[in-house]
C-alpha cells in the first residue's frame, strides 16, 4: 500500500521560505514521477510542480516559477518542495501525490492516484 507523508508546513512571514518534505513508502519510489498540489482556502486544488522518476526533469506552475523548486532523493524515498519568497496567496494545504504508473512529469489531478494527508502552509503579512 502506497503511503505519502508530508511535513515541513507552518507559519511564515511574507518573503520567507519553507521546505516541504514527502516521505514515500509501499513501492519503489524511484520508478514513479511525483507531484505537489495545493488546496487554497477557496477550495481549489492547484498544480504546483512535478518531477520525473529519475529527477532529471521538472515542471513548475507559472504562478510559482522562479520561487519554488521541486526535487527528490531516491535513496531516501523523499520528495521536496523548496518555497522561497512566499506570498499570502501561497497560503494553502500542500499535498504530494504519485501516479498509479509513469515516470514523466504530469500536471493534472486525474493523473495521480495516491495522495498524502497534506500539510498547512500559512503566509502572514
Amino acid at each position: 500500500q502506497v503511503q505519502l507523508l508530508e511535513s515541513g508546513g507552518g507559519y511564515v512571514q511574507v518573503g520567507g521560505s519553507l521546505r516541504l518534505s514527502c516521505k514515500a513508502s509501499g513501492r519503489t519510489f524511484s520508478n514513479y514521477a511525483m507531484g505537489w498540489f495545493r488546496q487554497t482556502p477557496e477550495n481549489n486544488r492547484e498544480y504546483v510542480a512535478s518531477i520525473s522518476a529519475s529527477g532529471r526533469s521538472t515542471d513548475v506552475a507559472d504562478r510559482v516559477k522562479g520561487r519554488f523548486a521541486i526535487s527528490r532523493d531516491n535513496a531516501k524515498d523523499t520528495l521536496y518542495l523548496q518555497m522561497n519568497s512566499l506570498k499570502p496567496e501561497d497560503t494553502a494545504v500542500y499535498y504530494c501525490a504519485s501516479p498509479r504508473e509513469g515516470i514523466a512529469t504530469r500536471r493534472y489531478v486525474w493523473e495521480y492516484s495516491h495522495w498524502g494527508q497534506g500539510t498547512q502552509v500559512t503566509v502572514s503579512s
